[in-house]
């Protein structure tokens, strides 16, 4: 792990820390992808760009995640359905577009969060990204 990345988990609340490294782990498993600081003090792990039909362009990381003070917030449902199977059986957790937020991971199902990375890491239908 670098320097910038080992700094990032030093500063995350000591609660918090053990959690920040099991979900860093998973997303570095998913991606295959070493981690790197994005605006918004958040991991990102790899770069795709993208065309939304309106025309805007840009580039965001694939898959990503940030340890705040009260929570996580992790960047992994692109297009959640609200029948989601895996999300019903993840446990206490909120969800928006594009983010799943969790207090800690003893409060979720680790297989299930470790399923719905393995979705967002590689399943990237409907996501608007431009082919180089």
């Amino acid at each position: 792990m670098d320097k910038q990345i080992q700094e990032y988990v030093a500063n995350v609340d000591e609660k918090k820390r053990a959690d920040t490294l099991t979900i860093l782990h998973m997303m570095q498993k998913h991606t295959g992808e070493k981690p790197y600081i994005t605006t918004g003090n958040m991991l990102g792990f790899g770069q795709i760009k993208y065309r939304y039909p309106s025309g805007r362009t840009g580039e965001t990381f694939i898959i990503g995640f940030g340890a705040k003070k009260e929570k996580f917030s992790l960047h992994v449902l692109w297009y959640p359905k609200p029948d989601d199977a895996l999300l019903a059986k993840l446990g206490k957790h909120k969800a928006s577009v594009g983010c799943l937020y969790i207090n800690k991971l003893a409060d979720i199902n680790l297989d299930v969060l470790d399923q719905l990375i393995h979705r967002a890491a590689t399943d990237l239908s409907g996501r608007y990204i431009v082919e180089d």
